[in-house]
């Protein structure tokens, strides 16, 4: 268990490239009691906020890919598990009709920057 907010490594999201500092990584944010996270993060204690027990959320593995991702909505979601969004996009059919309409509304990362006959609709 690390304590005083000592890093332990760098967190980087293999899709956006954010990068920070973590100070923990599993289910159990130290400091807190009773907490238990639903899956294995990076995390490190909130610097905004002088509490000790406060904690922000920088990412997990996707658990199919095991890509290392942040908790960004343009990067992954979580549905009982962590999701990377291209692994989201590949598996689409396998998820609740609400994530697919959810999904649908977003633009495909790769297609930001370029023009599309679809951009015409």
């Amino acid at each position: 268990v690390i304590s005083h907010g000592v890093a332990r490594g760098a967190f980087t999201c293999e899709l956006c490239e954010l990068s920070s500092p973590y100070t923990f990584y599993g289910q159990k944010p130290p400091n807190t009691r009773g907490i238990v996270l639903l899956e294995e993060c990076y995390g490190m204690r909130d610097p905004f906020n002088p509490e000790k027990e406060k904690f922000l959320l920088l990412g997990s593995k996707c658990s199919v890919c095991n890509k290392t991702v942040c908790v960004g909505t343009e990067c992954s979601l979580f549905y009982t598990k962590r999701f990377c969004l291209p692994c989201v996009r590949e598996h689409l059919d396998q998820f609740p009709e609400q994530i697919q309409t959810e999904l649908a509304k977003k633009k495909s990362p790769n297609s930001r920057d370029r023009w599309s006959p679809e951009d015409e609709l």
